[in-house]
């Protein structure tokens, strides 16, 4: 049947397997947090996707690490643009942000970043992950809480090729 309610379209969500491989595929995203006066803020930011967690990095001294600290409520936008998905698929993921420290978990995460961000380049991969290493750095845990996805392909192939 075609669609008739373009606002409703919570009706569209993305496949799990379609979802898991979005966010293994991509390593970008929007990280969104809150300030002290409550405004939300985003910042284009690399991710690993492992165990069902998302990982990312930044220095202590970044704005967004004393706010995590006091308010660890975050929400992530990733896109599909870039991918070999192609365009039109989102994920949306509302979570709580733990800061990690610890060696043990910098001795993977900097590997696999650097694998995510410099495919390829062994050489690369290695100097990207000695910049990482650095005594002010922190990895951020984020657990996902909620779940919002949307595939707009499925929407348009009702829009444009209702099933009769």
């Amino acid at each position: 049947m075609p669609v008739t309610n373009y606002e409703k379209v919570d009706v569209y969500p993305l496949e799990p397997e379609v979802q898991e491989q979005l966010l293994s595929e991509q390593n970008e995203c929007v990280f969104c947090w809150g300030t002290r006066d409550h405004w939300p803020i985003g910042m284009v930011m690399s991710y690993v996707w492992k165990d069902g967690r998302f990982w990312l990095t930044a220095a202590k001294q970044r704005a967004r690490i004393a706010a995590l600290r006091r308010d660890n409520r975050v929400s992530l936008a990733i896109t599909s643009v870039g991918t070999s998905l192609g365009p039109a698929k989102t994920v949306t993921v509302k979570g709580r942000c733990n800061l990690l420290d610890d060696r043990e978990t910098k001795d993977w995460f900097y590997p696999a970043l650097a694998s995510a961000i410099v495919p390829g380049s062994d050489k690369g991969k290695l100097a990207f992950q000695s910049m990482l290493d650095s005594p002010n750095r922190v990895i951020f845990e984020v657990v996902p809480e909620k779940w919002f996805s949307f595939d707009s392909i499925k929407m348009m192939e009702d829009s444009l090729f209702p099933k009769v």
